[in-house]
């Protein structure tokens, strides 16, 4: 039996020139600049004694880094492929895999440099949002793109999410972590305004894991080709924005946000759940801006992405919420299910009841994005 399947995320690289193309060329040399300068600034993956030491005792002289870090996993049958950038051929590979819409971001993470553009920022936001707005245009009830939105100015991020509500987006990105960009954490009141235009706005805002320059130190020390012990705690540091969302009463104030934490998976999210409500109930730890259970603000704010995961159903029935997970393919990484998904969904989904699996692998997507 083929289930209707909504993949909650899943990327599309986008190409600078794309960008450029919906961009005033009188701006294109700051944009230049700006990725230039970003990229000065990502020193965190770059070869490093510890990584020589480690290939040398291991007998991996001769192999070049870089080749190792980018080569694609063995047996991904999705690497390379059109769908990657081109929509009309991302819509067949969907077709492929049996996966009625997907929830798709881009690989580049404009917010990261957006800001650096000195003249012509504005404009450049609105280039990037149009550009994923055009991808998305091959099929704009089956491609369902995420508008970045930076943080640095909150008037623009107002004026940018209701232009994006006004077009009929679905779905906003912001930075996982502000900090990066030297600004202070969501709870911070600089924010409200913002809060209250997107919860008027009914969209969702997702936050997306991903290269989490927090962890330099740890990139630099890890030893291993692909940073094998860096890329597992992308996903666990999602912990500290959790925290700044459910344990400062963000939620208590803005109760009709709708966040997305993308691609962390659940496991580790349970017993986050459980220690959160262990510290206010029996550890005496103080959450002055609540007014219920950490847990409760999750399950009723918060829904969290996986691809394929063992025990998800018993996460999600004993602590996390059936209403709070999101299956997704991860097209076209190294864990993605394609072209398999429906062979996959159904596997993660043993033991459910009829209901439970829609709400997981299509139902719970279709509430969140409002489809």
């Amino acid at each position: 039996m083929a289930h209707r399947l909504i993949s909650a995320d899943d990327h599309v690289d986008l190409s600078h020139d794309k960008i450029r193309s919906f961009l005033d060329p009188k701006f294109h040399d700051d944009y230049a600049a700006a990725l230039k300068a970003f990229g000065a600034s990502m020193g965190a993956m770059r070869s490093t004694q510890a990584n020589q030491r480690w290939r040398e005792q291991e007998g991996l002289q001769g192999a070049s880094e870089t080749n190792m870090q980018n080569r694609p996993a063995t047996g991904n049958p999705a690497w390379g492929r059109t769908g990657h950038t081109d929509a009309a051929s991302r819509l067949a590979d969907m077709d492929t895999d049996g996966v009625a819409a997907s929830s798709t971001y881009c690989e580049v993470s404009a917010f990261r440099y957006l800001y650096l553009v000195k003249n012509g920022w504005r404009e450049a936001t609105r280039a990037f949002n149009t550009a994923l707005l055009d991808w998305a245009s091959a099929d704009a009830g089956r491609l369902i793109v995420s508008f970045q939105i930076p943080i640095h100015d909150i008037d623009a991020a107002i004026a940018e999410v209701a232009w994006a509500a006004s077009i009929g987006c679905k779905s906003l990105q912001l930075p996982v972590f502000p900090v990066e960009l030297g600004l202070p954490d969501y709870w911070d009141s600089r924010y409200d305004p913002l809060w209250r235009a997107i919860s008027d706005s009914g969209l969702p805002i997702c936050f997306h894991i991903g290269l989490n320059t927090q962890l330099e130190s740890l990139a630099q020390r890890d030893p291993t080709p692909q940073k094998g012990i860096f890329v597992p705690m992308v996903a666990l540091s999602t912990a500290e924005p959790l925290g700044m969302w459910v344990l400062t009463g963000v939620l208590e104030r803005f109760p009709d946000l709708k966040l997305v934490f993308v691609e962390p998976g659940v496991g580790w999210v349970a017993w986050w759940l459980y220690i959160a409500d262990d510290l206010a109930a029996r550890q005496g730890y103080e959450f002055p801006g609540l007014k219920r259970a950490p847990s409760e603000y999750f399950r009723h704010n918060i829904s969290v992405t996986f691809i394929d995961e063992p025990d998800v159903v018993k996460y999600a029935r004993d602590i996390i919420g059936i209403s709070n997970v999101l299956w997704s393919s991860d097209y076209p990484h190294p864990v993605t299910s394609w072209p398999k998904s429906q062979q996959i969904a159904e596997e993660v989904t043993q033991g459910v009841t009829a209901e439970e699996r829609r709400l997981i692998l299509s139902g719970n997507a279709e509430r969140v994005w409002n489809l």
